[in-house]
């Protein structure tokens, strides 16, 4: 049964749409069972991210009758109107599909991070994951899709061991924590100030919180977006004006506000210095204008990076990500095969079952008749001659048959493959 996709994602529609399309947590059970039973699917899973929404399912036939795809594909695109309640007449411009191989490999790409905005991001495994286990709890992950999803989380573990996919910064506030554990060899007792509360700066604030940073202050403007920030890390949050008594604390400093001009100058950072007897601050100005004066560098023990610097780590880093989704794309075509070659190994034993159903009819069939003459007193030898002949009769049919007509059509690769299956060797080679 071949596997298909019908997606929207960054690439092919704006947040406007990707945002109408998208399918809340808490409903996602009841989402994937009237999808499932709506547009008559096999089996169903969703993966629903501010990036992406796609639908992974399983339908006969689809692959070896286009236009059935083309159906089926219409269908969800109505479903999915009709179930986000969108006052638009399609979203097929929006979206893409795939089926079959490229339906494989678009999702085991997906995994490992190689369409995602950010190449090689880690945090799409995780909900992919999430997919799985929505669809598994619904009931409507089966035989297909449950071999496909444990086959690509295998993967995603390989590519992630086997290549540099997700080990370098490619965005700012990740290349500034990356830049802080070459100073920082242990976190816990580090404490860290955020100066504005954009969304750069939460992204920062989360990313060193996944490094074991717990002492945290958050100073802005206006506080009370700096609580609200300050809130979801249990930071303490802070006005400008503390900033004196803030610097003198912190370790780690990382600016990103909207200000004209510097709010971090050197005279300030001097006395902060010697009230820190000279242990080392690490600071990144992401800000543009820049909030820390350039003359900060200048002093000993500070360590002042700005966004241009993040820029040129995030350029390098992203030629290593670029070399290691060529490596992963390789891994990944192993995988896919992999998994289209169990795909036709279930069509072989599918075959095999029937083949040994029919012998076993034709067993029973004759065995049934021949005890019944055994039971009429007739004698035993000549009922089990007849039934030899009878049995060598009929399991001899069909392929005296097919060796009849392929010679008398000169096929020749029909008669090898007859000859291999019953071990018989051309009178040539005897």
């Amino acid at each position: 049964m071949p596997v298909s996709i019908f997606g929207i994602n960054h690439k092919t529609a704006p947040v406007e749409v990707r945002e109408k399309v998208a399918f809340a947590p808490d409903r996602m059970g009841e989402s994937l069972l009237a999808l499932k039973d709506d547009v008559e699917l096999e089996e169903v899973a969703i993966i629903s991210t501010c990036n992406r929404m796609e639908i992974i399912y399983c339908c006969e036939n689809l692959s070896a009758k286009p236009e059935l795809l083309s159906a089926k594909f219409k269908q969800i695109s109505d479903w999915l109107i009709e179930h986000h309640q969108l006052n638009i007449g399609s979203i097929e411009e929006f979206s893409y599909a795939h089926s079959g191989e490229s339906a494989v490999n678009h999702i085991m790409s997906v995994a490992c991070g190689l369409d995602s905005m950010v190449l090689g991001e880690p945090q799409i495994l995780g909900q992919v994951k999430d997919a799985y286990g929505y669809a598994n709890s619904a009931g409507t992950i089966g035989f297909y899709l449950n071999r496909l999803f444990q086959q690509t989380f295998s993967l995603a573990k390989q590519v992630r061991t086997d290549t540099q996919i997700g080990e370098s910064a490619v965005s700012v506030a990740y290349a500034a924590v990356t830049l802080a554990k070459r100073i920082f060899a242990d976190f816990a007792p580090v404490k860290a100030l955020f100066i504005g509360a954009g969304e750069t700066i939460e992204l920062a604030a989360r990313h060193l919180a996944r490094q074991g940073v717990v002492q945290m202050s958050v100073a802005n403007r206006t506080v009370e977006r700096a609580q609200t920030l300050a809130s979801e890390f249990g930071a303490v949050a802070y006005s400008l004006n503390a900033l004196p008594e803030l610097v003198e604390s912190a370790d780690i400093i990382i600016s990103s506000t909207a200000s004209p001009v510097p709010i971090i100058g050197k005279g300030l950072m001097e006395k902060a210095i010697r009230t820190r007897k000279h242990r080392p601050v690490f600071i990144v100005d992401l800000a543009v204008p820049r909030d820390i004066e350039p003359q900060v560098a200048e002093l000993s023990d500070v360590y002042l990076y700005t966004v241009d610097d993040m820029q040129d780590v995030i350029k390098e880093n992203l030629k290593i990500r670029e070399q290691a989704a060529s490596e992963a794309q390789d891994i990944i075509g192993l995988h896919s095969q992999k998994y289209m070659g169990w795909l036709q190994s279930l069509s072989a034993v599918s075959l095999l079952k029937d083949f040994r159903a029919q012998i076993d009819e034709i067993k029973s069939t004759e065995l049934a008749r021949s005890i019944a003459k055994l039971n009429s007193n007739e004698d035993t030898e000549s009922v089990l001659q007849e039934f030899a002949n009878r049995l060598t009769q009929k399991f001899m049919h069909s392929p005296s048959k097919l060796i009849r007509q392929a010679g008398e059509e000169n096929k020749q690769q029909v008669l090898e493959i007859v000859a291999d299956a019953f071990s018989l060797k051309p009178r040539n080679e005897e």
